[in-house]
Parts: C-alpha cells; sequence; structure tokens
C-alpha cells in the first residue's frame, strides 16, 4: 500500500482492530483513485464521561492530486444494537468512496460542465 495514512484518535484508547479496519478501507480507496497524496483519519468519541450515549465520530481528510482536498465526517450515537465505531468507520468511508468517484470522474471529463465552468483553451 503507497497510501500514507495517519490515525488519530481522540477520546479513547487505540486499538489495533479499529487500526486494521480503517487500512483495510484505505486500500479500497486505492482502488478508485492512484493518485491520492494523503489520508488522515481522525476517531473521536466527545463527552466521554457519560455511561451510555457517547457520540463516535470519524472524519477523513484526503488531498488527491491537482489540488483536491476531500472530507468525509460521520458521527453516530451509541444505542447498543451494534457495534456503533465500526459502523460510524464504514459509513464514513463510504461518504468518501462517493466523494473521490465524483472528483475522479470530473477529473476524466466524464462528467459533463457548463461552458462557464470550463477553463479557456
Amino acid at each position: 500500500m503507497q497510501l500514507p495514512v495517519k490515525i488519530t484518535y481522540r477520546g479513547l484508547k487505540k486499538t489495533d482492530k479499529i487500526d486494521n479496519l480503517i487500512l483495510d478501507y484505505a486500500v479500497r480507496l486505492e482502488r478508485f483513485c492512484d493518485h491520492i497524496n494523503r489520508c488522515d483519519v481522525a476517531i473521536e468519541q466527545t463527552n466521554h464521561t457519560h455511561q451510555k450515549g457517547n457520540p463516535y465520530r470519524c472524519r477523513i481528510d484526503l488531498t488527491v492530486a491537482r489540488g483536491h482536498e476531500l472530507v468525509a465526517d460521520e458521527k453516530q450515537m451509541d444505542n447498543g444494537s451494534h457495534e456503533p465505531l465500526n459502523k460510524v468507520v464504514h459509513d464514513a468511508f463510504k461518504t468518501m468512496e462517493r466523494e473521490l468517484r465524483r472528483v475522479v470522474d470530473k477529473q476524466r471529463r466524464d462528467v459533463k460542465t457548463h461552458a462557464s465552468e470550463r477553463s479557456p483553451k
């Protein structure tokens, strides 16, 4: 894997399980775009003084060649019905995948643009 992934934890302990999950999702992003320069992932649990109902947050900052910076930010409440942190990470990477596909299609000119948005030739 050539993509440099920086994982930051705030308000919760670092685990190898989540690290491996994030790295697996990052490899999937490389399938859609081979010119990703940077990938920063921040996992956060805000208000960790509560016993239940602490929201988890996953923010992904991705930089793609030609000056595009993409951000996916997902958060969810823990309702006990599933592993919330895994779900938040999954949702954030799915959002990033959609954004990355949109940018790559635009770079390949698969998406039509209006004449006023195009640069002069």
